[in-house]
Order: C-alpha cells, then sequence, then structure tokens
C-alpha cells in the first residue's frame, strides 16, 4: 500500500480518481477517454512535481517510511551475506546491519543504518539512532576487512546517533571520534552512499570514505531541519526555512565538493522502484570502486585525508597558543 506524502496529496486525488473510473469497467468511449485525459494529466503533474522539489520536500522523501534501507539493497545487489554481530566490548545494536557479502563478483564488507519497516522493527532497531556498541561493531568490522584485504561499502540512513543517558554513559562521543580517525587510516577502498537521512554524527562515523555518494532525494547535514529551526528561531515549524538554509540536499553538497557523486532515482523517489534504485547505485559503484581499486594505497590514504582536510573555506588560521605568554616570558 502506498504512502502518500502531504505534497503529493494532489497526486492520490488523481490517481484515486483513476482507479475509480478503471474499477467501474465501463467501455463506454466517454470514460476510456477520461481515463486516458487524466492518465495524461497525472504524468505531467508528476514530471512537474518532481522536477522542482524544495529542500524541505526532498527531506520528506528522504525520510519516506517506505524508502529502502540497507536490508533491502543487501537483497537487491548481494549475495552470500554473512551478517556479523557483537563490538566484543558490550552487545549488539540491531540499529546497524554488518558483514561480508558478495557484490558485482567481489567480497565485500558492508555496514549501514537499517531503521526497520513496521513499528516493531523501528523499536527493535531504535529507529536506525546507533549507539556506541553500533559504531564499535561497526570499526571492528572495518577493522577485519582491511585484515583480509576487502573493499568497504557503507550505508548512511540515521537521523543521528542515539542521544539517550545510556549511550552517553558508553561513550557516545568517544565511539564517533574513533570511527573517524580509524577510517582515515584504513588500507582498504571505503565508499559510503547516503540513502536517506545523513544526520549528524552519526552519519559521519559511516562517512570518513574514499568516495561519498548520494542517492538524488537524500540529504546530508550536521543538524535535522527541525532541530536547526528550534535552536536558531526556537520554533520548529520553520523546518523547511531551515531546509534551505542548511544546503543539505544532493545538488547543493555536490557543488559544494562535499560529496563525490549523485545516485538518480525513479520519478517520485526510490520507494516507487527499489530495484531501479538498485541499479542505478550498483553503476555507481562499479564505476567509483573501479577507479579506487587502481590507486596504490599510500596514495589511498594520502587522498583519503586530504579530501576531509579540504572541506570548508578559511580566510586565516590562528594557532590556539598565539598571543599567550609562556611561563617563563
Amino acid at each position: 500500500m502506498r504512502e502518500y506524502l502531504d505534497f503529493e496529496k494532489p497526486l492520490k486525488d488523481l490517481e484515486g480518481r483513476i482507479a475509480k473510473l478503471v474499477k467501474s469497467k465501463s467501455k463506454k468511449n466517454s470514460v476510456q477517454e477520461a481515463i486516458e485525459k487524466s492518465t495524461d494529466q497525472l504524468a505531467q503533474m508528476e514530471q512537474e512535481l518532481f522536477a522542482n522539489l524544495s529542500p524541505w520536500q526532498r527531506s520528506q522523501i528522504a525520510r519516506h517510511p517506505q524508502r529502502p534501507s540497507i536490508s533491502d539493497y543487501l537483497e537487491e545487489l548481494t549475495d552470500n551475506v554473512i551478517e556479523l554481530h557483537g563490538d566484543r566490548l558490550y552487545g549488539e545494536d540491531r540499529a546497524i546491519i554488518a558483514g561480508f557479502a558478495t557484490w558485482n563478483e567481489r567480497s565485500v564488507m558492508v555496514i549501514g543504518h537499517e531503521k526497520g519497516k513496521s513499528l516493531k522493527e523501528r523499536m527493535r532497531r531504535n529507529f536506525g539512532m546507533a549507539k556506541p556498541e553500533g559504531y564499535r561493531k561497526a570499526l571492528r568490522l572495518m577493522r577485519l576487512a582491511e585484515k583480509f584485504q576487502r573493499p568497504i561499502l557503507t550505508f548512511i540512513d540515521t537521523p543521528g546517533a542515539y542521544p539517550g543517558v545510556d549511550a552517553e554513559q558508553r561513550g557516545q562521543a568517544e565511539a564517533i571520534a574513533r570511527n573517524l580517525l580509524e577510517m582515515v587510516k584504513l588500507k582498504v577502498p571505503i565508499i559510503a552512499v547516503v540513502t536517506g537521512e545523513g544526520g549528524s554524527g552519526g552519519a559521519l562515523a559511516l562517512g570518513v570514505a574514499d568516495r561519498v555518494l548520494m542517492l538524488e532525494h537524500s540529504i546530508y547535514s550536521v543538524i535535522s531541519p527541525e532541530g536547526c529551526a528550534a535552536i536558531l528561531w526556537g520554533d520548529a515549524s520553520k523546518s523547511a526555512t531551515a531546509a534551505t538554509a542548511l544546503r543539505m540536499t544532493a545538488p547543493e553538497l555536490h557543488k559544494l565538493h562535499i560529496i563525490d557523486d549523485i545516485i538518480p532515482e525513479p520519478l517520485g523517489g526510490a520507494h516507487r522502484n527499489i530495484s531501479l534504485t538498485a541499479q542505478n547505485a550498483s553503476m555507481a559503484l562499479e564505476t567509483h570502486f573501479s577507479e579506487l581499486e587502481k590507486i596504490p594505497t599510500p596514495k589511498l590514504l594520502q587522498q583519503r585525508e586530504a579530501k576531509f582536510r579540504s572541506l570548508g573555506a578559511f580566510d586565516s588560521f590562528h594557532p590556539i597558543t598565539k598571543n599567550v605568554k609562556t611561563a617563563n616570558s
């Protein structure tokens, strides 16, 4: 059963009208003409609507309850999946799925956030918000991939790392920071794909990669539009304004050179045709992995570090010790 977003209501109404005409099974020319006319109108309406999406509308598509998750991509893209569990320190975090798999005749390590589909599964997966043990599991398996010289593929789809007290008690900030540090040094190719929401450090903990790709209607930002609006204006209703200001969409981030490529989605979003979305993703991944495999490891590491050090713009740099007198001066 297809779910519609608020801005898709005109499409829902028109599709309902077409469905009623088709259900009538009338052979009258007037009815058939009405079906054809409405179908053409629907196609034109979809083209116009999705060609002019606002950042806030893209955010809604990125969070669509039927949007494909890592489990869907594993089913569509890979074979011989061996899921691995636990961080060997605390326990298992089901918000992150990870393990070895075969993709395009390559053995790869696949790691990604899983939000779940039903309410029960979403609660079990903590809505894709990983705790420290989730990020430590991811890092453990990245090191395992490095040991066996397997490329790493990450799928990012999270509102952010879990902010609960228990996560903070177990070192959430340290776990994320550790991943950032260690991913820079891993001696295998890494590609990260933002498939839905790329929220804050929870996303970045899987995102320090040689190539960062985004699905066309995904988002990637330091904070959610709602959180930004609440902080800046004390009014979460200004989320649409915040979404524009954050420049969090794939086209904007590609212009800023924060991401390396955009993976096209079917008209209306990835949930409309999961197989086609996976096919587009696979083609993009093949292109980038083929390029990365030709780069010697020392140069690969050098380029990865340089890539992230180059993000952002600075007019000048003032060391913290500038103008500070030492004890002996």
